[in-house]
């Protein structure tokens, strides 16, 4: 299991490599922002309907899957080509890939499910002793090497990120900076 954090890093790590391949930086707030939104949209649908209220069989299911991610993605860039914005799509899109593969590693050494990512065509089964709890998680993920190995990641999209420019923080920076001139 990849904790947000991971997700966040894999995620921004896909997207500047894709940006340097196209000989540029990240830029733009909003595709950062759309970067990060989709690196944690299947976490953010799948766990809720799944751990609380009873709906999804596991908390990757619905939102992990292929047949509701690859359709999502084309909307939105379908939606955000005709407003001439298809840098968002494209953020979002890798924000997304980068979480199913993060997701998806495990499935080659055995340790996941190939089904997680073909739900509703494969099922899965649902939690035999309930719901995990969070606690439970990361008591479970501590002595993990694929847990240390996220905040390694972390650490490096983190220097990535600054030498970029911290893509993301303009509108922040623009309000903090407001904020304390009309404090002076």
């Amino acid at each position: 299991m990849m904790w947000p954090l991971g997700h966040a890093a894999v995620a921004y790590l896909s997207y500047t490599g894709l940006c340097r391949s196209r000989n540029r930086v990240p830029q733009g707030s909003l595709a950062v922002v759309a970067l990060l939104v989709g690196s944690q949209l299947p976490d953010l649908v799948d766990k809720p309907l799944s751990w609380y209220l009873g709906i999804l069989p596991t908390g990757r299911s619905l939102g992990h899957s292929l047949f509701v991610i690859v359709p999502l993605v084309g909307l939105v860039y379908a939606l955000s080509r005709r407003s001439g914005h298809e840098e968002y799509a494209i953020a979002f899109g890798v924000g997304l890939g980068a979480h199913l593969l993060a997701d998806g590693l495990p499935v080659l050494w055995g340790d996941a499910d190939i089904a997680l990512m073909l739900w509703p065509i494969l099922s899965l089964e649902a939690y035999p002793d309930g719901a995990p709890t969070i606690a439970g998680l990361l008591g479970d993920s501590l002595g993990e090497p694929y847990f240390l190995v996220e905040f390694l990641l972390a650490g490096l999209a983190a220097a990535i990120w600054q030498r970029d420019g911290y893509p993301g923080l303009g509108p922040l920076r623009r309000r903090l900076t407001a904020m304390r001139q009309a404090n002076d």
